[in-house]
């Protein structure tokens, strides 16, 4: 047998062919080795087998941001620095009015219609925000 010859090119594409259709076969198996087919399994990909869920619209996402962030800091005197909390400019602007409403209905009527009061007011100004499709032209509003 003789080294250092090189292999010639039906040889190499050959080698990759197989190669290739090894890999292929092995992804598809199941827990127990064999083709999904075979077993009766399915051939989508393992997770759970449904599929992915669709984003949440930004109006939800941001009514849920404003509330989590305005029942953070509805008893503080001061609020933290939008971008830390993942707020836009604009959201942070919903964000402050509703803070500030929320506290002067915590003073009025206390802490549970307080929390109503956040609850409602972002949903409804988030909404409105984004009611058109998204924010202002403006890159960061």
């Amino acid at each position: 047998m003789a080294t250092g010859r090189a292999l010639r090119p039906g040889a190499v594409l050959g080698l990759a062919l197989l190669t290739g259709v090894l890999a292929t076969g092995c992804a598809q198996s199941g827990a127990t080795g064999r083709p999904a087919a075979a077993t009766g399994g399915s051939t989508a990909p393992r997770g759970g087998g449904s599929p992915s869920p669709s984003a949440t619209p930004p109006e939800e996402l941001c009514a849920k941001l404003v509330a989590y962030w305005s029942r953070e800091t509805v008893d503080d005197d001061t609020y933290g620095d939008y971008q830390s909390m993942g707020l836009s400019n604009g959201q942070y602007d919903i964000l402050r009015e509703v803070v500030d409403a929320a506290r002067a209905e915590k003073r009025r009527a206390g802490s549970a219609a307080a929390e109503r009061l956040i609850d409602r007011r972002a949903r409804a100004d988030c909404r409105e925000r984004y009611r058109s499709g998204g924010p202002g032209e403006e890159h960061w509003r």
